[in-house]
Formats: C-alpha cells, structure tokens, sequence
C-alpha cells in the first residue's frame, strides 16, 4: 500500500563531500547545510520526507583513522561494521542539525531524527567473494601501489576513471531490521534519516545477529527502506543529471523517462556501470517493480525537479 507523498531521498556522496576537499568537518557541514536548504524545498512543498545516505569516503577515513590508531598509539581498531555506525552518527547528526535549522529558519516547526540502523544480509551471499564497493579516498595509480603494500589484505580497484580506491564486499539488502520503529516514527511526523551508508550489515544466526565485514550499497538499502515504507517517490540523488546509454562515449544519450521493461533492457545489456550507475539503476527498478510510482535519479542540487518529476532520469510505475 502506498503511503502518498512520501518521498524517500538518497543521497550520495557529494552530499557531504565534495571531490577533492579534504574532508574535515567544516567541509562536509557546509556540504550537508547547502543540501539541507534543497531538502527543505521538498518539505516546504508538503511532502513527508525519509532520509537515506552514502558513507562511503567517511567509512573509509574511519577505517584508516582506526589503522592508524593501532600503529601509532596501540587503540584497538574496531572492524567495518563498527566503522559504519560511527559514520551513520555523524552524518545523522550533521542531516539533524542543518535540517533542523533551516526549517526553522523557514518557520516549518517539524522535527528530524537519526536512526542507528542495521540491515539483515545473506551470510552466503556470492559478494563476499567479490568486492566491489568503493570506499575511502581516491587514489593514483602510485599511490594505489604503496597503499597496497602497506595493507597486503585490501582489495584496490580502478573507478570509473576517477582514480584507484579501496573495495569491499557489497551484500543485497535483504530486510531492515529497525523497520517498525522508522515506520512508527514517519507516521508520527518526523523527519527520519535511516539506512545510513545501507544500513550496518548483520547476518542472523539463531537468536543472535552478528556484525559483518561488508558494506551496503546505499541505493539498494534505501530501495528496501522506501518499499518497506509505502513510499511512492524513490529520488536517488547524485553528482550526475542522470542516467547514459553510452556514457563516455562520442554516443552517449541521456535517458530521461522510461518503462520498466526498457530500463530492465538496458540494465541488462550492461549500460551501467557495476559500483556506480549500476546499483542506482537496479534500485530504481526494484522499487517500481515492486509496486512504487515513480523512481528518478539526478543531479543533487536538482532534488525539488527531480521530486516533481522534472529532471533525472524517471523509471515509471503503473500509476507513474
């Protein structure tokens, strides 16, 4: 059942930083604060929003803060799955604070919220054998080389002609586990970030659930998030204008609104590219087949037009 004008928004990473900034805090709080203004603009429209984001640089700084910790000082590292709920608190708090902030500057008084969330995945699932999803810095080629050889154990791989990073296992989503509580408070009225960075992944074994060495890709986690929730708008927001049969190429041709049956062709004649476009697109058509109205994915500072179906790229529903 769908629950109208919910939109649920994901946010990439340029949300939060921007390419070739450092990445302090300053930074990316300016980042989110400019971001939050394009929120707003949603919220001021009367749309009820859910918040979902990328952690991939801020995971990958965490990781290599945790390494060096353990080299320099002696501190315990803590593993990946630790590393995204440090990085889904601060990000959640920076999203608070500069939303919380321009709605009231705006006089809209509603309230944003931040859940720790943790997402069910596949113990068996073939990517743990196969990592795939960038995280941490860019590199060059030399410095791929060296960091190589300072941890033997990462996996680097070329990205899509922006420099060399470091990759990790990227599990499907199965199940939110924090649903019933993001649903209680959506349909109270708040503003929920959730699913930060895909959610920390968990395998269920018995009773217990058990942290893993993985990370989620956001898009296909913030997919779950909006079908579990009813939504009827899926906005995957990015540092492009949409999706491109040919991209890189003299041929390239933007798509702007499409069937299911003609984004599923092309998701299946390779178009989009594993790590990047690809999961975006997937997701998009997961969430229509799955009964939502409309998908888009576009540029980040494009998020009111996209909402309205304006600009991105559109994957159209029945009732899209």
């Amino acid at each position: 059942m769908q629950n109208k004008n919910l939109v649920v928004i994901a946010l990439g990473g340029n949300a939060l930083l921007q390419r070739g900034q450092k990445g302090t805090f300053e930074e990316q709080y300016e980042n989110t604060r400019i971001t939050a203004k394009k929120i707003a603009d949603v919220i001021e429209k009367g749309y009820r929003v859910v918040i979902t984001h990328g952690n991939g640089p801020q995971v990958g700084a965490t990781l290599l803060r945790h390494d060096a910790g353990a080299k320099i000082y002696n501190v315990p590292a803590f593993p990946m799955d630790v590393a995204g709920a440090e990085t889904q608190g601060f990000i959640g708090y920076m999203i608070q604070q500069a939303l919380r902030n321009e709605l009231k500057a705006r006089g809209i008084d509603k309230y944003v919220v931040t859940i720790v969330t943790r997402t069910i995945v596949d113990e068996n699932d073939p990517a743990f054998k196969n990592p795939t999803k960038p995280v941490g810095p860019f590199y060059t080629k030399e410095d791929a080389d060296k960091i190589k050889q300072q941890f033997p154990n990462w996996v680097l791989k070329e990205d899509a002609g922006r420099g060399w990073r470091r990759v990790v296992p990227s599990p499907d989503p199965k199940l939110i586990a924090e649903r019933y509580a993001i649903k209680t408070l959506v349909d109270s009225g708040f503003i929920v970030v959730a699913s930060g960075g895909g959610g920390i992944p968990i395998v269920e074994r018995g009773t217990e659930a058990h942290g893993v060495e993985a990370v989620i890709d956001k898009d296909l986690a913030g997919q779950r998030l909006a079908t579990l929730l009813g939504a009827n708008k899926f906005i995957i927001a990015t540092d492009v204008d949409g999706a491109y049969l040919n991209w890189g190429t003299p041929q390239q041709k933007k798509l702007e609104r499409l069937t299911i049956e003609e984004a599923k062709k092309y998701y299946s004649e390779g178009h989009f590219k594993e790590g990047s476009m690809g999961p975006k697109m997937l997701a998009a058509i997961r969430f229509v087949e799955a009964g939502g109205e409309i998908s888009t994915i576009g540029h980040l500072y494009d998020i009111i037009e996209l909402v309205e179906g304006k600009k991105g790229t559109s994957i159209l529903g029945s009732t899209g």
